[in-house]
């Protein structure tokens, strides 16, 4: 009796380019200006900003080769890597993304929102620089102080009378 055949799983983009961790994101970010590279060559690239082992990156790229993200090919002994999206279709998805999760589909809500977290972070920039530059409060201090439990103190003695 022959067997139902397995389904496969589909191959293409992730869901979503928010759920890459930073590692791969890091290496899709120094494949796509080249368009294609092998995993040393992208090691090399994040070198500067991220040292990590030959087999890390090797294994990052093919995790994102089994997520449908980058395609590979074997050349030689090393597989070269090329993206399946562009960096412009991926922070499009990206956007996308947080526009429909977090602003119920509304571009303008996102961008209301841009513009009234750069005039709070602007306004606060000054309070907050006060703020770290003020001495603590001994009130705080005080109430601290009440709180803890209260412990009998030991009667004074003189050092030269517990040795006699």
């Amino acid at each position: 009796m022959a067997s139902a055949p397995m389904l496969a799983k589909p191959k293409g983009p992730r869901r979503s380019i928010l759920d890459l961790a930073p590692l791969e994101l890091d290496c899709l970010n120094a494949l796509w200006p080249a368009g294609e590279a092998t995993v040393r060559q992208i090691q090399q690239q994040l070198f500067a900003s991220r040292p990590r082992a030959y087999t890390t990156i090797m294994t990052i790229m093919d995790r994102l080769a089994h997520k449908g993200v980058v395609t590979r090919r074997k050349q030689g002994k090393a597989y070269v890597y090329a993206p399946n999206l562009t960096a412009d279709q991926a922070r499009a998805h990206a956007v996308e993304q947080l526009v429909d999760g977090f602003f119920e589909g509304s571009p303008g809500a996102l961008a209301a929102h841009l513009a009234g977290a750069r005039e709070v972070s602007a306004r606060l920039q000054p309070r907050i620089a006060l703020a770290e530059r003020a001495p603590r409060k001994e009130k705080v201090a005080d109430e601290r102080d009440e709180r803890a439990p209260q412990r009998p103190s030991a009667p004074a003695t003189r050092l030269d009378e517990t040795l006699l």
